[in-house]
């Protein structure tokens, strides 16, 4: 009758961990793993367009409240046109509709559904909103100033980046609005991610005036497509600045209204952040500006700066520098754009951690060649480190296997008398000067540290189509033939069979389930963090093979007994 109360309670609680583990999946923004429901409908782009004039607030008072939106485009003989831009490492797509980039193809990173095409991050299509915008908000209560609704004129002619040549300018010029013309310069720099973005506002009319200018993303609030459901990687708005540093906020707390973040600052940036690739408005410090982020329409978000700029005398222009980056989470890259922009590289709480891990693994990889090869190499870095720590931890486990034998001697006499029971197997420990616990402390220390390594691997753009050898060709992608995972699970019962079996024997049934169970999600992990797994496992067990032979435990496999 136990065992039959004992499988009900084992079944209600495994049903329950589904149960759980697909709330979780809902609540870090992911599709449902089990109970899947029906896919978030994105606004189709001319919608999401048009929604977007809606989406910069108007000049924010004190207390950081957006007001409404400035107001109407204006009509221009210039018909509306997309225009590409290429220099060697992005191809740019221009709406000459506020001189706005709508699309950027990646040329150093291919798709991951289809590597014959590049990688796309901002994008204006049918199913995917993601754009970066500039304008003006007019200076004037009620007045129109040159918006992202704005027809603009293209006045530069190079449209790709010459051999030979470091720079590529792209420049935009908007008609006179409310007595003022927008002038954007874009400029585009060999090998960099980060845009250079110059607006100058002249002031047409006769009388001064002082607008503002906002820089904003627009995107959509759906995940990235091909995003596995087995790990959860944040996709949102995120701001920086120097007095709350790196706050980012889900699309979901848009929807609430939850949003608290810092309104004013004169530093930091915006961005608008996804697995392995971001984008942001960068701006000098010492540049006031007020942050926003708000819902713009059914699935769709922003998040931006407003910059008020100095009064404009008749006849004068006024010129404001920004940066756009719109690329891949490379480390280093960000650390030298702005100040906590590598934070969009996001380890969560064990940044402490994970920092110094990715920089001893980027310095093997500069020596190894092979980011493969150098997750090995790092793993066993650690298990040297560590040797001691796990040295303390197999050798109490092989004290507790030497005396097995009798604790399960005792265990038969003493069935019907679980108290004298317990009484009798402490009795043994203090005898034997075994601590049960012995084998978990110093295992438990390092487990941060190893948390930490899965976050590096799982975050680094490096690993993406990375190969490693032989069949696999993309550490971030799943092994096409499940044999790193198949291999990955026999480690890990292996690793099960040398430990001592627990005495009780529904504890021992537990500890061969629980490898299994966690081994279903690594069919699905990235094979660079499956290889980081099955060196972790390979290496502890053979240390645990040595420090048992040497204790003069020999190795012995716990096989189960499930009758």
């Amino acid at each position: 009758m136990n065992d039959i109360r004992r499988t009900i309670l084992w079944v209600i609680f495994g049903f329950s961990m589904v149960l759980l583990w697909d709330k979780w999946q809902v609540h870090t923004g992911n599709n449902a793993t089990f109970f899947p429901a029906p896919p978030a409908k994105v606004e189709p782009a001319a919608t999401a367009a048009s929604a977007g004039a809606s989406s910069v607030p108007a000049p924010v008072a004190a207390a950081g409240t957006p007001g409404q939106v400035p107001g109407t485009t204006v009509a221009s003989a210039t018909p509306r046109e997309k225009i590409v831009i290429s220099s060697d490492v992005l191809k740019l797509t221009f709406d000459t509709e506020g001189g706005s980039i709508v699309g950027s193809e990646m040329l150093q990173y291919s798709d991951m559904a289809d590597k014959s095409k590049n990688f796309v991050l901002l994008d204006e299509s049918a199913s995917r909103v993601y754009l970066a915008q500039t304008g003006l908000i007019s200076g004037t209560a009620g007045g129109e100033a040159p918006s992202h609704k704005t027809a603009m004129k293209l006045v530069s002619t190079e449209r790709n980046l010459q051999d030979g040549a470091n720079e590529l300018v792209v420049k935009f010029e908007s008609p006179e609005v409310g007595g003022v013309k927008l002038i954007k310069t874009y400029t585009l720099t060999r090998g960099s991610y980060a845009i250079g973005v110059r607006h100058e506002v002249v002031n047409t009319g006769a009388v001064a005036t002082a607008p503002q200018l906002y820089l904003q993303l627009v995107r959509d609030g759906t995940k990235p497509p091909g995003e596995s459901s087995f790990y959860s990687t944040f996709t949102g708005p995120a701001v920086y600045t120097e007095a709350k540093k790196y706050q980012k906020v889900e699309f979901k707390k848009i929807e609430e209204g939850s949003v608290d973040i810092e309104k004013k600052a004169s530093n930091g940036y915006v961005a608008m952040v996804q697995h392995y690739f971001a984008s942001a408005w960068l701006l000098g410090d010492g540049i006031e500006r007020n942050l926003f982020m708000r819902k713009v329409d059914t699935n769709l978000y922003s998040v931006g700066m407003i910059t008020p700029l100095d009064t404009i005398a008749p006849g004068a222009t006024k010129a404001v520098d920004a940066r756009i980056f719109v690329g891949p989470q490379l480390e280093k890259t960000l650390e030298s754009l702005a100040p906590g922009l590598e934070l969009v590289k996001d380890y969560g709480w064990l940044t402490i951690l994970a920092k110094p891990l990715y920089w001893l693994l980027d310095k093997l990889h500069s020596v190894i060649q092979n980011w493969g090869w150098s997750i090995m190499a790092l793993v066993l870095l650690l298990k040297i480190a560590f040797y001691w720590l796990n040295a303390k931890a197999y050798a109490s486990m092989a004290k507790m296997k030497a005396i097995n034998p009798r604790i399960a001697e005792m265990r038969e006499r003493l069935k019907d008398k679980p108290q004298e029971m317990q009484q009798a197997m402490m009795k043994i420990y203090r005898e034997e000067k075994i601590n049960p616990l012995g084998g978990c402390f110093p295992i438990m220390i390092q487990i941060p540290v190893f948390i930490a390594l899965y976050w590096v691997l799982l975050s680094s753009v490096e690993m993406r189509n990375a190969p490693w050898a032989l069949w696999i060709h993309d550490l971030s992608s799943p092994d096409p033939f499940f044999i790193l995972p198949f291999v990955m699970t026999l480690t890990s019962l292996l690793q099960t069979a040398l430990n001592p079996a627990p005495p009780d024997p529904m504890q021992a049934k537990l500890m061969w389930f629980m490898p299994l169970v966690f081994s279903v999600m690594f069919f699905f992990f990235p094979a660079g963090l499956v290889l980081y797994w099955i060196t972790n496992n390979t290496l502890s067990i053979a240390q645990q093979w040595l420090i048992n032979t040497r204790m003069g435990v020999p190795p012995q496999f716990n096989l189960p007994k499930f009758r």
